[in-house]
């Protein structure tokens, strides 16, 4: 496993990989359309290269011999939902499935970190589904605290999302 900075030629990699994990970790019981209109539109190749280009965007890459397995990215000048968050959020966080527990999203964890507090952030933050359980128990058992909820939108639908911060200094 090798970590990098992201590539401009990531990008289709990085949208696959998210569909993978949004759908598999989000839409347990079957794919409507509804759902899957979301996915196909948000996930893109040429917005995943918008983002690569966006300067207050970091994102790094885990690569294995065969691709990229997982990515963090990291959004600065960004405003918590809640109160007592630095503009420093960590945006999204995804590590193929068949891959957890080899300790990729540590050291990808670990690596975003070190950026943040290289541009002095006192703090990140993230917000996960509420029913997100696996992804919860990770988040605290790296020492972020639970500060706040929010919703995630989907047209006019709101999802539970829990607001989790973690103080750098």
């Amino acid at each position: 496993m090798t970590l990098r900075k992201v590539q401009h030629t990531d990008a289709s990699s990085i949208a696959a990989i998210s569909i993978e994990v949004w759908i598999g970790t989000y839409l347990k019981r079957g794919v409507s359309a509804f759902f899957a209109d979301y996915a196909l539109s948000e996930f893109t190749t040429e917005k995943t290269e918008k983002l690569i280009a966006d300067p207050n965007q970091f994102i790094l890459v885990s690569e294995n011999e065969e691709g990229v397995d997982g990515f963090i990215r990291v959004s600065s000048g960004s405003t918590a939902p809640v109160g007592g968050c630095s503009d420093m959020e960590i945006s999204t966080f995804y590590v193929q499935p068949r891959h957890h527990g080899k300790g990729i999203g540590k050291r990808l964890l670990d690596t975003a970190f070190t950026h943040c507090r290289n541009l002095g952030a006192p703090s990140v933050w993230l917000t996960t589904n509420a029913e997100n359980a696996p992804a919860i128990a990770f988040y605290l058992k790296q020492g972020f605290e639970h500060v706040g909820e929010t919703h995630f939108r989907i047209g006019n639908a709101g999802y539970l999302n829990n607001v989790y911060s973690y103080h750098l200094n």
